[in-house]
């Protein structure tokens, strides 16, 4: 499904990522945690072809990357790290120009949106115009549309930050359920319990550097250690916080 060697990105002198090499899965629901400026972003990003590698290959679908590739991209979503939509649409405006350009048949369009609109709470929020949306509403938003035409590669910067809790359970039992469709899922978090809860395996990259690979039970090494604690062992200490801000 992604298959990375040697990727770098260098700005100046300094690696942001520093010759990583890894692979995920098709079904699979796969980590990638690391401390803030790790390189975790810079490489979701260069995955997405929102950045120019400096060195290395990507191959996605077996198949090198190309911001070119429509028949590609129609494959994937992504949802970054803030919930960027221009704030004179409405929600509604907004979800159907993502249909469109996925070029969503009508009835699987309006049958997609009508379930996740009800899920996120957000039926009578899509004749409001974005910019009167709270970042959670804006959050769910968007999730909504990298979600509605149920791509087989899904990429999630963050995706719970802003989140209510119900929405946050809602999600995750979402991404179990499509990942167990044989979809993949490529997620970033800063919240450890919810690689913990599922993940299927955990790829730990600090200083722009891989430090561990694999699953839960790989990285505990027979060990009852938590997550937690394997994270802060290879990352130096460096600070990690659960992230359980509620929605304005």
């Amino acid at each position: 499904m992604i298959e990375v060697k040697d990727l770098s990105k260098k700005y100046g002198e300094k690696h942001a990522v520093n010759s990583v090499d890894f692979t995920v899965n098709a079904g699979e629901m796969f980590a990638y945690l690391g401390p803030n400026g790790s390189g975790k972003s810079t490489t979701i990003k260069m995955l997405t072809g929102l950045l120019e590698p400096s060195s290395g290959q990507i191959k996605i679908f077996d198949q090198t990357y190309s911001l070119d590739d429509i028949a590609l991209k129609k494959r994937m979503s992504f949802v970054g790290d803030t919930p960027d939509v221009m704030g004179k649409l409405t929600g509604s405006d907004y979800l159907n120009f993502i249909a469109s350009i996925y070029e969503m048949e009508e009835n699987r369009y309006k049958e997609k949106r009508q379930e996740l609109t009800e899920m996120f709470n957000l039926e009578d929020a899509l004749n409001q115009l974005v910019e009167e949306y709270s970042h959670g509403m804006r959050q769910k938003l968007v999730l909504t549309a990298a979600l509605m035409h149920e791509p087989e590669l899904l990429f999630l910067d963050e995706p719970t930050v802003g989140l209510d809790p119900k929405s946050n359970r809602l999600l995750k039992d979402y991404l179990k359920a499509h990942v167990n469709k044989g979809n993949t899922v490529f997620l970033t978090t800063h919240t450890l319990s919810l690689a913990e809860e599922i993940a299927d395996r955990i790829c730990i990259i600090y200083q722009g550097e891989i430090k561990a690979l694999g699953t839960l039970e790989e990285l505990r090494s027979g060990s009852a250690h938590s997550l937690e604690e394997i994270f802060l062992e290879l990352t130096d200490g460096e600070d990690v916080y659960e992230q359980t801000t509620l929605e304005n």
